[in-house]
């Protein structure tokens, strides 16, 4: 019997508790008091804001983070408040990885609060939705390396350097004394706090009635401190009927924006939702047929996806470090070792509530404003939860290592893999729900509804700037979808997707992308990027105009134990 999951998307999404509050919250569990000296301090030599007005604080809306636990053990809920706790410590170590200030001294010399709000959220003083761009006086430009590199380093400076572990995932680039270039492992950069976090997950793992999940606990953590994480990645993979899961650890390369190899500490933790998440477990099945049929020839998709591939639905409770950072996920598709992926496929974490409070405060208000109202009818959650779910799933489509012998993908496209991976997600994410609608396996909705929906999420993901991997996606997309006419503009400038080119601009796109991956091309996509991966002048006047209207750009969190009642 089919099921149509997109439907079972609207009834749980609905149920959920999603409460506002008044004001957006802090990243780490508990914010810092500041004492009358240090506030009159702050009068004298604090940080002030620039480059911005008082509007640009208000970009984010914020939601409360919750979701019923009342089916949860007690021993479950301890090991959640556990979880948090070692998620506290990931939040703090992202901080020095992204800005390398102290937190708390930082954050106490900003006398407004709503530019300390905005300064926590960005994890920094570089609005990370308006290209890094310096927000508080006193800083420069932020370093393309962020913290994993000397702020002094060049691109060819480490290519032609002799150093253990250059391309690491787990690593920093330091100088010594003599200005020469080495490596130190994050597990003895951050030792301590990587010990601190370690104790705290084997002490959640003596929680766990699942055994799957005590053993993932106790080879994250050991992976924590001896800065390997692959026997992890593994074991979350085979990890499948817990209702408690954690993602922790130095996982995404976004924030190395110089050469996209180093990963960045983050945490979720997430709830899951185990009927829901069974419901979904179909459609990884069908990835192998899928990626027979990519609009590419056949030597770049020769890679065969995992079978062990699945999908499941969560509620999140808990972000930290880099997944909190400005714009938050609402999908997850992990792990990224591209071993694991091609002998296991990955997981899909669709964090549920959360994309409900996008698609209400945002996507539907960006609508009103950009979309023709004959049109409007097609903006449905049922497709954006369906476009969003997909794009995670296509992260397993296409290939991993070039054809080129230039080795991996994400090696050979170095500082680009990201942004061609996130756009490569997209499009091959719309080219499988209109696969699946096509067999009858999704039965809600037409395609004008996923098609529609998609265009509007364009406008509401490209607001997260170009600087970003996925702003960059964004803006190749929308700029090929005009190039190709897959819109118009009428008179009034609102918007309106031709279906037929629309069609068509996916498959010429998918194509693309797919053909530069397999290659390796680092030329050709810096050439893309250069032509097609910014935001121009029209299209920045439509984005105005979603200001104008006081649309969100983006959610913010009140969350934490506090806040569960745990």
């Amino acid at each position: 019997m089919k099921h149509s999951t997109i439907s079972v998307a609207i009834a749980l999404a609905t149920g959920l508790t999603l409460t506002g509050c008044s004001e957006p919250s802090t990243s780490s569990e508990e914010p810092s008091a500041q004492t009358e000296q240090a506030q009159a301090d702050n009068k004298q030599s604090g940080y002030k804001l620039v480059n911005a007005s008082q509007d640009r604080l208000n970009i984010y809306t914020p939601v409360t983070l919750e979701t019923d636990l009342g089916h949860l053990s007690d021993n479950q809920k301890k090991m959640l408040a556990l979880l948090i706790d070692a998620s506290v410590i990931m939040d703090n170590l992202f901080w020095q990885q992204a800005f390398g200030e102290d937190k708390t001294t930082f954050l106490g010399k900003i006398s407004d609060e709503k530019v300390r709000q905005f300064a926590d959220i960005n994890y920094g003083p570089w609005d990370r939705l308006n290209g890094d761009q310096v927000f508080l006086s006193g800083f420069e430009d932020k370093a393309l390396g962020a913290e994993f590199y000397p702020s002094d380093i060049t691109k060819d400076e480490l290519n032609n350097a002799e150093v253990k572990d250059k391309t690491g995932l787990y690593s920093l680039i330091r100088r010594d004394e003599n200005g020469k270039l080495y490596s130190i492992p994050y597990s003895s950069a951050y030792k301590a706090e990587l010990d601190q976090a370690a104790a705290l997950l084997r002490q959640a793992s003596k929680l766990a009635q699942d055994k799957e999940f005590a053993h993932y606990l106790n080879l994250r953590a050991d992976a924590l401190v001896n800065n390997s994480y692959q026997a992890s990645d593994f074991a979350w993979m085979d990890m499948k009927n817990n209702p408690i899961d954690v993602v922790i650890g130095p996982i995404e390369t976004y924030e190395d924006q110089l050469f996209g190899y180093r990963t960045a500490f983050e945490s979720y933790v997430l709830v899951k939702d185990l009927a829901w998440s069974e419901r979904l477990a179909k459609f990884a099945a069908f990835l192998p047929e899928l990626q027979t049929g990519l609009p590419v020839e056949d030597k770049y998709k020769q890679e065969v996806p995992g079978s062990d591939a699945d999908l499941n639905a969560y509620d999140v409770i808990y972000y930290a470090g880099h997944s909190n950072a400005g714009s938050k996920t609402i999908a997850i598709n992990l792990p990224n070792d591209e071993e694991v992926q091609l002998q296991k496929g990955t997981r899909r974490l669709q964090l549920k509530n959360a994309m409900r409070a996008k698609f209400d405060k945002i996507l539907v208000p960006i609508a009103d404003q950009l979309i023709v109202p004959e049109q409007r009818k097609h903006i449905t959650f049922d497709a954006f939860f369906a476009n969003t779910m997909f794009h995670e799933v296509a992260h397993g489509l296409g290939i991993k290592n070039t054809i080129t012998g230039k080795g991996t993908v994400r090696q050979s496209l170095q500082e680009h893999a990201s942004a061609l991976e996130e756009g490569k997600a997209d499009i091959l994410g719309l080219y499988m729900v209109e696969q699946l609608l096509k067999k009858g396996e999704i039965t809600e909705g037409t395609l004008e509804d996923y098609y529609i929906t998609f265009m509007a999420g364009i406008f509401r993901s490209v607001r997260f700037g170009a600087s970003s991997a996925h702003g960059k996606a964004n803006m190749i997309r929308f700029n090929f979808f005009k190039q190709e006419g897959a819109f118009s503009k009428n008179t009034d400038g609102l918007y309106q997707v031709n279906m037929e080119k629309m069609g068509a601009a996916m498959e010429k796109l998918s194509n693309l992308i797919l053909t530069l991956q397999g290659d390796g091309d680092y030329q050709k996509v810096d050439q893309l990027i250069a032509t097609h991966g910014d935001i121009k002048a029209e299209l920045q006047k439509d984005l105005d105009k979603l200001s104008e209207a006081n649309i969100p750009v983006d959610v913010t969190f009140k969350q934490g134990k506090q806040v569960l009642g745990l």
